[in-house]
């Protein structure tokens, strides 16, 4: 597995091996020795999969907070998005930044976020399956989210008019967040 560091602290892009012949093909797409290896210390709980019928379809940005936050592991297995990664982490060197990366089934990219940051995508393609794996469970009462275009966080989406939920479109800007995420460093 290729581990490549991002611009944003703690982000990274995950390129598994990806073996084919006649038959088809197969690829690990997660080993917890390699990344243990790496440095990477994950330990995932949940597996999650999504569909979105429409290209220009944004899911986010999306996190929990306190006790029940979550490091997360994306990758898109039909079509194609453009994912993205916030730093809310207070501290941190690259607080408030963010990257974008294009995920397909071509390319095999995942991205790996870890706790304290805000997460989305946009579909690049009709008829995409997103799947992600989390290392906390699901909690409702500590769902949150920022509004996806929220001038003080600025991620270009790529997309003027996208289809969004409800829920996405009346969420809070950042500044009307109780966003309690700190930046620890390593030791």
């Amino acid at each position: 597995m290729n581990v490549i560091k991002t611009d944003v602290l703690d982000v990274y892009i995950l390129e598994p091996k990806k073996f084919g012949d006649n038959r088809g093909w197969f690829m690990e797409s997660w080993n917890q020795h390699a990344m243990e290896e790496a440095g990477l210390h994950y330990n995932f709980v949940q597996d999650n999969h999504s569909f979105s019928a429409q290209k220009g379809t944004l899911r986010g940005l999306h996190f929990q907070k306190g006790d029940a936050c979550q490091a997360k592991l994306v990758r898109c297995a039909r079509g194609s998005v453009m994912d993205v990664a916030v730093d809310l982490r207070k501290g941190s060197p690259t607080y408030l930044k963010w990257v974008a990366v294009e995920l397909t089934p071509q390319n095999n990219r995942q991205l790996l976020i870890p706790r304290g940051f805000a997460h989305g995508f946009v579909t690049l393609s009709d008829d995409v399956e997103f799947l992600y794996k989390a290392d906390n469970f699901y909690c409702p009462q500590a769902d949150a989210g920022i509004r996806w275009n929220d001038p003080d966080i600025g991620v270009d989406w790529g997309v003027e008019n996208p289809v969004i939920s409800e829920k996405d479109a009346h969420s809070p800007f950042l500044k009307e967040c109780d966003v309690s995420f700190v930046y620890e460093v390593k030791k």
